[in-house]
């Protein structure tokens, strides 16, 4: 069976950015054995609500844009970009889907920010003036080793890191902004170890895959077998995942 892996768009406003960025994330996905529904952002929110019904699993991939920093309760700064709500309100459909039927989540860069945010959490709207890190977070998309990350032990992520992985591992970058306070129900399980920036956060739960990665290993799946890794986990939850009745779900929970 064809296992459907609902993706939106990037950007609402960038085809050039589109155009570059989303194939890495299908090419990694297909290479994972799943297959890829783009969704596209001006599509209504019951045409959005009929395609989730045909996937098993999400992802959140990076976007030029930022997150609105009201949607956390904050007030924007002067180096926060623009925001994409076109984005934020398909992002918030996927997310809604998958918590409320435990569909497989994956949320990439700024698509772990938006689950971050989602779940009642905040982030740093920009590293380099608010926290002065010594760490270039985005030294250019053609650079796969940017710094290293440092891994809880026992958390899912590491469970994922193959034996033969070098250490310390190292992973690419590309944001200015980082979660700052952790959503609901969320753990932090690694960090950029030289400045502390949380790199990924996974659900507190053993039955619902929930992992959220502030790198980019759709850009660095050929050649490194950490980001091999995190797909093929996804791919195995999402063959794993079998419908839940909506009836046991309970809109805003993350149970």
């Amino acid at each position: 069976m064809s296992l459907r892996i609902a993706i939106p768009e990037p950007t609402s406003f960038d085809t050039a950015y589109n155009q570059r960025a989303l194939p890495q994330y299908l090419a990694a996905l297909h290479s994972a054995g799943l297959t890829p529904i783009p969704v596209p952002l001006h599509e209504s929110q019951a045409r959005v609500a009929r395609l989730l019904g045909s996937v098993q699993g999400i992802l959140l991939p990076g976007s030029r844009a930022d997150i609105e920093p009201e949607k956390y309760g904050a007030t924007r700064h002067a180096k926060c970009g623009p925001a994409d709500a076109a984005r934020t309100a398909v992002d918030e459909l996927l997310i809604q889907e998958a918590f409320n039927l435990h569909k497989p989540l994956l949320a990439i860069c700024q698509g772990a920010q938006s689950l971050n945010v989602w779940l009642g959490g905040t982030l740093i709207q920009d590293l380099p003036t608010e926290l002065g890190t010594k760490v270039n977070h985005a030294p250019g998309r053609e650079v796969l080793e940017a710094h290293e990350l440092e891994v809880v032990e026992g958390s899912r992520l590491a469970r994922l890191i193959p034996a033969n992985e070098p250490r310390p591992v190292r992973v690419n970058s590309s944001h200015h902004q980082a979660i700052d306070r952790v959503g609901d129900r969320m753990r932090v399980v690694g960090r950029s170890p030289e400045d502390g920036v949380i790199e990924a956060l996974e659900l507190e739960s053993q039955g619902h895959f929930v992992l959220a990665v502030q790198w980019h290993p759709e850009r660095s799946y050929v050649a490194s077998a950490l980001s091999r890794a995190v797909f093929a986990g996804f791919a195995r939850a999402v063959e794993a995942w079998k419908p839940r009745a909506i009836s046991e779900s309970v809109v805003g929970s993350v149970a």
